[in-house]
């Protein structure tokens, strides 16, 4: 029995060890090769794109308590003050801090045409229906010499307003008489005669009267105005100085 085990056990074991012969064989004929290049760069092997893999998008999520845009949005602009009325390229730079002083001491206000307005009230100026100066009145006529002194190529405007009171020719002349008053005053401050004009009650700044029809005081003491204007120069260097409507 013994003999028989051997007999059929030795075929097995010589076919085993064929087997692992040849493995090692096989094994021994196997080149390993070393590459220090990253494993997308070595040429044997390709990147794919599984067809039928689910794409990733990314997208922001709202978070709880995160900050958003509500509403128009909101524009900044610059309001109408001593840096854009100052016209800085006219002024001598040794008088630009005492020019932006003035014009908002003066209340001085762009014109549509963007000349420089500045409005002095005719009671500070002159008496009830008159033309002469008032001595208190040297005070800001001075102030507006020196305006203008910093625009030495301008053209210089005098404009009298009336208020509603008495009728259009009386208004006219005496608006226009106001304003050539003015304009001699600031001719004798700064050697330039300015153009004198009367407009009468024709461009008001405020009501006369109140929505009721009575009559508004305040109205009219602010429609009583001599207005100066500081014309801006062209692109061809003229100037021209225009009355607000």
């Amino acid at each position: 029995m013994g003999g028989a085990y051997r007999s059929h056990l030795a075929p097995a074991v010589l076919a085993a060890c064929a087997c692992l012969a040849g493995g090692a064989a096989s094994a021994q004929s196997l080149v390993v090769e070393r590459s220090g290049k990253p494993l997308a760069q070595v040429a044997s092997t390709q990147l794919r794109v599984v067809p039928d893999a689910p794409r990733t998008q990314l997208s922001p999520q709202p978070v709880a308590g995160s900050l958003a845009s509500q509403g128009p949005s909101t524009q900044l602009q610059p309001q109408a003050g001593p840096q854009t009325l100052l016209r800085e390229a006219e002024v001598p730079r040794a008088r630009l801090e005492q020019t932006r002083a003035l014009l908002v001491e003066l209340k001085a206000q762009p014109t549509p045409q963007q000349a420089i307005s500045v409005d002095l009230p005719a009671d500070v100026l002159f008496d009830f229906d008159k033309a002469t100066l008032r001595p208190d009145a040297a005070g800001p006529l001075d102030k507006a010499a020196e305006l203008i002194k910093s625009y030495p190529q301008a053209p210089i405007t005098v404009v009298g307003h009336t208020d509603s009171k008495g009728n259009d020719a009386y208004n006219d002349a005496l608006s226009l008489r106001r304003a050539e008053t003015v304009a001699q005053a600031l001719q004798q401050r700064t050697s330039r005669l300015p153009v004198a004009r009367g407009l009468g009650e024709r461009e008001p700044v405020a009501p006369n009267a109140k929505p009721d029809g009575r009559d508004d005081p305040q109205g009219r003491q602010q429609n009583r105005r001599v207005q100066i204007l500081i014309g801006a120069l062209s692109s061809g260097g003229a100037a021209a100085a225009t009355p607000r409507n």
